[in-house]
């Protein structure tokens, strides 16, 4: 099998379109973390992602019979991109599959390469059976976006590109991984080539179908997936690439959204180009290899995989990017309700840098103030919240609390005692027309909603915190209409950042 894949690597028929992308040195990156770092700019092809490479190899390769019959595939972003922009080269027409939630600027991006659009349902996973089914139906050839020995071949090509770029070996080389086409394809050609070279696997904690699956020795199915990174959300990586990986990948590290804004932020910081979150997962497992290892002097490559990102998402990536590189600390802290204590507090923080200052007056003897403030490393932090206990103040560290720093940060007002039985949850719901007259609908009236908030992310899930008025004697009519309701939740009700300020 790997004889089979690295001809087909070297056989390719990817340059018909896609480009091949500089392996460039990252100057800041590389003499802040003391070794040499190279970006692989992925993001530099025709539709922005690598994506273009393994959908034209599949196409290209295809038959004029099978070109006439058509493509078809399901996606959200890159993959349909590639898929429309190589069928209109090669002149077939292609049926691209999108759940309802993607964003205009994708769908009219597919549309303009010649790629005629289907939206349907609100995940990934609805748009892909409802592509299967067409293709069942009309004969259209399917084209997957990572689970086909020939589009692994075509993302293989990155590394065969990058053995001919590079002027010494490479110690370590750090992928982006979601359905595992793209690293598959690497791997197989760098272990080859490269046998000393580590190929190292990056995903996001809440998107780890591979390296779980890894661990359990088995494909496993995720419940659900984290919606940050998107480009790499799937629930389920594919069985070829999961022998690949499997066979050939040296470790896969877990990253969180803090550390992927933070990379995001690295990457511009280096070359002015803005990658996708999916996109700066090499870059992001990097840092924390380098952190854990304490490495210097080696050669690090990073694939930039992608750069479609939309621009309402800025705004959350910069608020996430100084935790991400533990330059913020975010904490509450409880201090006496009496004249000076304010000031008193505020004299505790020195001549620090306060980035964010929440308070509301909630009771006659003590009051809860939500605190960002910068940081040079994480020992400071552990250094001033040590320093704040000493001196007799209860603080609570909120640096992992999504509660905190997804809603709480933005929300006004505070404690009522209105508000009784109350519930909370934080949801995310498809961002489309509808989505909360559905949940306004099947809740149908039976719960007061105590509070809610909800802020644009730029995404195709919106993060919505609700509270709800509900008896404990009707908490098994709340888990059936949450089960009928089928969005994504987490319950809320013992997170210490509701108990202070909500």
């Amino acid at each position: 099998m790997p004889d089979s894949y690295l001809t087909a690597i070297e056989h390719a028929r990817v340059y018909d379109i896609a480009r091949e992308t500089p392996l460039e040195l990252a100057p800041r990156l590389s003499a802040r973390l003391r070794n040499e770092v190279l970006l692989k700019r992925e993001d530099m092809q025709p539709v922005f992602s690598f994506k273009l490479r393994g959908a034209y190899n599949k196409i290209a390769q295809m038959s004029d019979a099978e070109c006439a019959r058509g493509v078809i595939c399901a996606s959200a972003g890159n993959h349909a991109q590639g898929v429309a922009m190589s069928a209109t080269h090669r002149g077939c027409d292609a049926t691209i599959v999108m759940p309802t939630t993607t964003p205009d600027i994708k769908v009219r991006a597919v549309e303009a390469m010649g790629g005629t659009v289907v939206l349907f349902g609100d995940s990934y996973s609805d748009a892909s059976a409802h592509a299967m089914q067409l293709c069942e139906e009309s004969g259209m050839h399917f084209v997957h976006p990572y689970d086909d020995p020939q589009v692994i071949a075509g993302q293989g090509t990155i590394a065969e590109e990058m053995l001919r770029q590079v002027t010494t070996d490479m110690d370590a080389v750090f992928v982006p991984i979601g359905g595992g086409g793209l690293i598959a394809g690497m791997a197989v050609y760098l272990k080859h080539y490269s046998p000393d070279t580590k190929i190292i696997g990056v995903e996001p904690v809440d998107s780890a179908a591979m390296h779980d699956s890894i661990k359990a020795g088995e494909r496993i199915v995720l419940s659900q997936v984290g919606i940050f990174a998107d480009g790499v959300a799937v629930k389920q990586v594919g069985k070829h690439t999961f022998d690949l990986v499997r066979k050939y990948v040296d470790e896969i590290i877990l990253v969180d959204t803090d550390e992927i804004c933070a990379a995001i932020k690295d990457v511009f910081d280096d070359n002015r180009s803005i990658v996708e979150p999916a996109g700066a997962l090499g870059v992001a497992g990097m840092k924390k290899y380098v952190e854990r290892e304490g490495i210097r002097g080696k050669v690090l490559a990073c694939i930039n995989s992608g750069a479609n990102m939309n621009f309402d998402r800025l705004r959350h990536v910069a608020e996430r990017t100084e935790m991400g590189e533990k330059r913020e600390a975010l904490f509450a802290v409880t201090i006496p309700e009496k004249p000076g204590s304010f000031l008193q507090f505020c004299r505790m923080l020195g001549d620090r840098n306060i980035t964010e200052f929440n308070y509301r007056l909630s009771s006659r003897e003590e009051a809860h103030v939500f605190v960002g403030a910068s940081i040079r490393n994480i020992g400071e932090m552990d250094k001033l919240l040590g320093e704040l206990r000493d001196d007799g103040y209860a603080v609570l560290n909120l640096m992992d609390n999504e509660l905190a720093k997804l809603h709480v940060r933005h929300m006004v007002g505070g404690r009522s005692d209105l508000v009784h039985d109350e519930v909370i949850y934080r949801f995310e719901f498809p961002e489309r027309p509808g989505a909360l007259l559905k949940f306004l609908t099947q809740s149908a009236g039976r719960w007061n909603i105590s509070m809610f908030h909800y802020r644009n992310h730029g995404a195709a899930y919106g993060r919505v915190l609700v509270g709800l008025e509900v008896p404990s004697a009707e908490h098994t009519q709340l888990q059936a209409f949450l089960d009928e309701l089928g969005y994504a939740y987490v319950e809320e009700n013992d997170n210490p950042a509701y108990h202070n300020f909500l």
